[in-house]
């Protein structure tokens, strides 16, 4: 029998990559394209689920997270601090950018559902992301993994809840979407939208979060059937709630001359096709989307930063709660006076693309050390995990592009 105590680094993980920018991706992806490029999602869950059990693997043989397995096993000294550096760099300011992005999904979803916030807005441009900052404030300062596991957990399914829920009040084509699941279509233009759904759920930051999260939760390696019962649950279903979004958008705006730019035109544009039940489901969606990333990021990102720094992991620990006390109070700062910071965002996906395909390298690296002993990659697992390396670096490249205005 399943139960909700057997679940957390997985959910953590789903809670995680299903964020303010996933729903806007997958919008995009199915008001442009229809339900084609459902295969890529399908795609991309495959790829994270291969690389999250990577990654609990070392967590659970190890008891260490990633950071610490890379600052311990790379031995040489200009490679080990470049590694280090760059790593450093790229979760740092990356993921304190993107906290920005991830308070102000979360608001848009607030303020659909509930208004302004009394007094604050009359300081603030963006009063509800120092109210939901302050909410992933607290659940963090708890410093209790259970509690913050559970926290999460409710997110995805509240998620799971509001975009399924919209998914099938748009009444959608049945067939196309298994189509598009199952079959294999690139239309025209459609080649950027794929990497970018992609590079939604393959995400570098959750793989130091999945392994740090399952070293705390389970202790022998004899639990490892226990940590995979997870993952294959939770990431799979944080995948469907993204075919969800995208089917949504393909249900409502395939085809029609509407312009989405954000996860809030979404759920405002669902109003006249709709009514105000499938409006109220995606601000719903949105605002636990939201809040999960705003609460993941930070997490993941002390995570990572005290592992390869070699301080104290443990939740309660000053240094942990400093890193990520920082991360949220400058996506607190960025979102709510509206800064719009195009040069940090320049360097965090500067570094962000360069990280992804070094932080698949290390994972593949130690999966098949004498580290992991008897839990070393098998010769499938390898086969995958290059294929995956290989497609990390088609991401890294396009990130890169982007970056530097090449497309």
């Amino acid at each position: 029998m399943l139960k909700l105590s057997n679940f957390g680094p997985g959910a953590l993980v789903a809670a995680a990559f299903i964020g303010p920018g996933t729903v806007v991706t997958a919008s995009l992806a199915g008001a442009n394209f229809g339900y084609a490029l459902l295969w890529a999602l399908l795609f991309s869950v495959v790829a994270c689920v291969i690389l999250q059990e990577m990654s609990a693997r070392i967590g659970l043989v190890t008891q260490a997270g990633l950071g610490e397995n890379i600052r311990n096993n790379l031995t040489s000294g200009w490679l080990r601090w470049l590694a280090l550096l760059l790593i450093f760099s790229a979760i740092a300011i990356g993921n304190s950018v993107y906290q920005g992005g991830n308070l102000s999904g979360a608001s848009l979803g607030a303020s659909e559902l509930l208004g302004p916030v009394p007094l604050l807005d009359r300081w603030l441009s963006n009063a509800w992301a120092l109210v939901i900052g302050i909410i992933a404030l607290l659940i963090l300062w708890s410093g209790n993994a259970r509690v913050i596991e559970r926290a999460l957990i409710v997110m995805v399914l509240l998620m799971s809840v509001a975009f399924i829920g919209t998914f099938l009040l748009t009444g959608p084509d049945w067939d196309a979407v298994f189509t598009g699941t199952f079959g294999f279509s690139m239309p025209t233009g459609a080649t950027l939208t794929v990497v970018a759904l992609i590079g939604t759920t393959v995400v570098p930051y959750n793989i130091f979060l999945h392994a740090s999260s399952v070293s705390k939760k389970w202790k022998t390696a004899e639990e490892l059937p226990a940590a995979r019962r997870d993952l294959f649950l939770s990431i799979p279903f944080g995948g469907l709630i993204s075919m969800a979004i995208v089917a949504t958008a393909a249900s409502a705006f395939f085809g029609q001359k509407i312009e989405i730019e954000s996860a809030g035109d979404l759920a405002e544009s669902l109003r006249p096709l709709f009514g105000d039940g499938a409006t109220y489901l995606m601000a719903i969606g949105l605002f636990a989307a939201g809040i999960s990333s705003a609460t993941t990021a930070p997490l993941a990102s002390a995570y990572a930063l005290c592992g390869i720094m070699g301080w104290s992991v443990n939740l309660r620990s000053k240094a942990f709660r400093i890193i990520w006390f920082t991360i949220l109070v400058i996506g607190i700062v960025i979102s709510s006076v509206g800064i719009n910071p195009v040069t940090v965002i320049w360097f965090a996906q500067v570094a962000n693309g360069i990280l992804l395909p070094v932080i698949v390298g290390f994972l593949w690296w130690l999966c098949q050390s004498p580290l992991l002993g008897k839990y070393r990659n098998s010769l499938l697992q390898n086969i995958l995990a290059a294929i995956i390396f290989l497609i990390s670096v088609v991401l890294s490249g396009r990130s890169l592009g982007s970056a530097f205005g090449f497309w």
